[in-house]
């Protein structure tokens, strides 16, 4: 896989592939694979999808509730890390997104996650906004039987305008 990315809307017959790129992040809280398979038919409209060469090599899922895009997950192919793809599909999306009123991001990202504390920063600076974080869930919030889960803390991102 070494053609150009192509940032498409997902649909439902990419769900399988984001769920393989989800598990093998090895960071994600992983959905069941037909929770990944709806959110490509019923939310394709607010997540977008890298493919090389037809595959899907990264993802942005997420919703929107009035003004604000909140992102679920990000998540790229381990062959596709290191060149920015991430950042580039978060732009395609609120490039996206903005068109229909949307002037913030949301997202919740547990503490010892660096990368994706860095991507959201780094998304910040490039829309010349501010970041904001606060806890959101504790680590007690969670159900006993979801094991040992972090923190959950809200970035709040905005406002936005399209470039």
């Amino acid at each position: 896989m070494s053609g150009k990315h192509l940032i498409e809307y997902p649909t439902k017959a990419d769900g399988a592939e984001l769920w393989r790129i989800a598990r093998d992040s090895k960071k994600l809280d992983l959905n069941s694979a037909y929770a990944y398979m709806l959110w490509c038919r019923d939310f394709a409209d607010t997540s977008v999808v890298a493919k090389v060469d037809g595959t899907p090599v990264g993802f942005v899922i997420g919703y929107r509730k009035q003004d604000t895009g909140f992102v679920w997950q990000v998540a790229v192919d381990a062959s596709q890390r290191g060149k920015g793809l991430a950042g580039a599909l978060l732009d395609e999306l609120f490039s996206r997104l903005a068109a229909h009123g949307v002037r913030y991001l949301e997202t919740t990202i547990t503490p010892d996650n660096e990368a994706s504390i860095r991507l959201f920063a780094s998304f910040a600076k490039r829309w010349n906004t501010t970041l904001e974080r606060q806890d959101l869930f504790s680590a007690t919030d969670f159900p006993a039987e979801d094991g040992t889960h972090e923190q959950e803390d809200l970035y709040r991102i905005g406002p936005l305008s399209s470039q």
